[in-house]
């Protein structure tokens, strides 16, 4: 006999219970049934290897707990890397050292393009780069020996022959003619400079930065940026009377009179810059209304009066006025149709317009010009002044081509282009910044713009290089038999006057577009008759046609100089230009 028990049920155990006593619980029949306790006093030998004997006697099914689910509260799975929540500093609006000399370092790219796609341009004088810059000469030559004027520049310039002509002919006068072509590029690279400073001062730096994208690779930029004419000086004088306005739009109401010299002294460079003053006028009181209220109105009227009245004494003080009716104002009518106007006008400039219209809708639409989350409370201008402002820019760059489209001419038209579309540019550049949208979502969009533009612009300024004839090979041939007492007639003199200043004066050289004849017997002629009159008499010692400049005229010349003895054949120089193949033939006097 032994005194332990025969067998040891332990005490079933609930580690999720509440209490320690758990008196309930389902038996295999699933049962509620109640437990005895038993104690345990020894314990059975166990038996290694081997399977244990089950205790004898019958005994009450073993307890079956029912388990309580418990609710474990998910804690979601840590990320393993975390995008800190960008604060308000990250879209400061105000301006910065770093983003002004990121945004300075892009305008410096924009016009290193602009210079290197005038400079690659090439080709001998154009007959106005050749009068302008001959007729410099003849001015300093007045100015500081008191020569006699060959000719009344002042009767038929379209700009003062005492502003732009004598400083082109100092340069000239040291540099040659790449000299006063880079005087050109200067004045046009200052102008994109210009309006990337007016531009951002109205928009931003993306908009100031795609306007001076756009306007550094037109047509009229690059073709002006080396062209020896006024066009440049003058654009480069509205740019800047234009900068000031914009610049002094928070300064006091007189500080826009800084503007009045600068407009008036364009008009002077060139008379047709006097469109585009009441647009720099409008400008004065658009600029300082959110900031003046009314006041800007009398910042409006100080600057008309102010350009007004230099204007007034400007006319009244010199003898330009008969250079102004006859080229601008009493500007005689062409015959170039309205749809070929048109068509001219939306080839050079049609897709910079079209994204400066789009601009200007988007922006009347919504005047939001940054991304920061601060520019939302800010106060912007209201829709009336938007829609005003747009109106003012983008209207224009029609004026011109709407005054020529008057005229019925093209005629200079691809530069007026340019002229306008200087204004337009900062909606140009809102339209761009617009089209990319935020963040730069789009740039595909904005690059692909800015490159139909550069495409169109190469291609048409290579092809405006290139409509005159190289002269090198003529002015070689007749410089021999060129001096001061000889009488010459060239399709266009101006090209010899200008190479062969130091052998011939302007006066020795006639054009054929008009000319009058007396001859011996004291009879007058006059037109094609006073040609016909003048080769007959061997009055010319030297004849020059090209072919292009007047072929009507052309065609009588050399209908007269057949069977003459007057004269004989010196050289047929052939050429190449943009339209085809031609020649230049010499004809000289035998006797």
């Amino acid at each position: 006999m032994t005194s332990r028990h025969d067998h040891y049920t332990p005490q079933p155990y609930d580690p999720y219970a509440e209490e320690e006593s758990a008196s309930g619980w389902f038996n295999s029949n699933g049962q509620y049934g109640h437990q005895q306790e038993q104690y345990q006093e020894s314990y059975q030998e166990s038996y290694p290897g081997q399977i244990p004997s089950q205790p004898h006697g019958q005994h009450e099914d073993q307890p079956t707990y029912a388990l309580r689910t418990v609710q474990y509260q998910q804690v979601p799975d840590e990320p393993e890397y975390h995008i800190p929540e960008t604060p308000e500093a990250g879209w400061e609006m105000a301006a910065s050292r770093r983003r002004a000399w990121v945004s300075r370092i892009v305008l410096l790219c924009i016009m290193a393009i602009q210079a290197a796609l005038s400079l690659r341009l090439s080709n001998t004088a154009f007959q106005d780069e050749a009068l302008y810059l001959a007729a410099g000469h003849a001015e300093l030559d007045h100015l500081l020996d008191g020569t006699e004027l060959p000719r009344d520049y002042a009767a038929y310039f379209s700009g003062s022959p005492q502003l732009y002509p004598v400083l082109a002919a100092l340069v000239d006068a040291k540099f040659g003619l790449a000299g006063a072509r880079t005087l050109s590029l200067f004045f046009m690279l200052c102008t994109t400079g210009l309006l990337y400073s007016f531009s951002r001062r109205l928009f931003n730096e993306r908009a100031a930065l795609a306007a001076a994208a756009l306007f550094a690779v037109l047509q009229s930029t690059v073709v002006m940026g080396y062209f020896a004419t006024y066009d440049a000086a003058a654009v480069f004088l509205l740019a800047l009377a234009t900068w000031i306005v914009v610049r002094t739009d928070r300064a006091p109401v007189i500080a826009v009179l800084l503007a009045a010299p600068v407009g008036v002294l364009a008009v002077g460079v060139k008379y047709a810059s006097a469109l585009y003053l009441p647009t720099i006028v409008v400008l004065a009181l658009l600029t300082a209304w959110p900031h003046k209220g009314g006041r800007a109105v009398v910042r409006m009227v100080l600057l008309a009066l102010g350009i007004g009245g230099l204007l007034a004494a400007g006319v009244y003080a010199t003898d330009l006025m008969a250079g102004v009716r006859q080229t601008t104002t009493d500007r005689a009518h062409g015959t170039d149709t309205t749809e070929f106007l048109l068509e001219q006008t939306v080839k050079w400039g049609g897709l910079m317009f079209l994204a400066a219209v789009g601009g200007a809708v988007s922006y009347v639409r919504r005047s939001r010009m940054n991304e920061s989350p601060l520019a939302l409370r800010l106060g912007n201008p209201g829709w009336r002044w938007r829609a005003l402002l747009g109106l003012v820019l983008c209207g224009t760059a029609v004026l011109a081509p709407a005054y020529q489209i008057h005229l019925g001419t093209v005629v200079s038209l691809f530069k007026h282009v340019g002229f306008g579309l200087l204004f337009a540019a900062p909606m140009a550049g809102v339209g761009v910044t617009r089209l990319v949208g935020a963040h730069f979502r789009y740039p595909q969009l904005g690059i692909m713009l800015w490159t139909a533009v550069l495409c169109l612009g190469i291609q048409q300024a290579d092809r405006r290089f290139d409509i005159w004839p190289d002269s090198t090979k003529m002015i070689n041939a007749i410089e021999p038999h060129v001096d001061r007492k000889g009488n010459y007639l060239a399709s266009t003199p101006e090209v010899p006057v200008y190479y062969l200043y130091d052998q011939s004066g302007h006066g020795q050289w006639h054009s054929l577009f008009g000319m009058e004849y007396k001859d011996a017997k004291g009879k007058y002629y006059g037109g094609d008759e006073a040609y016909k009159a003048a080769v007959k008499d061997g009055d010319f010692d030297l004849i020059v046609l090209d072919g292009l400049t007047n072929p009507r005229v052309d065609d009588i010349v050399a209908g007269a100089v057949q069977g003459n003895s007057h004269y004989r054949l010196l050289a047929e120089i052939p050429f190449r230009n943009a339209n085809g193949t031609s020649e230049y033939r010499i004809w000289i006097k035998t006797s």
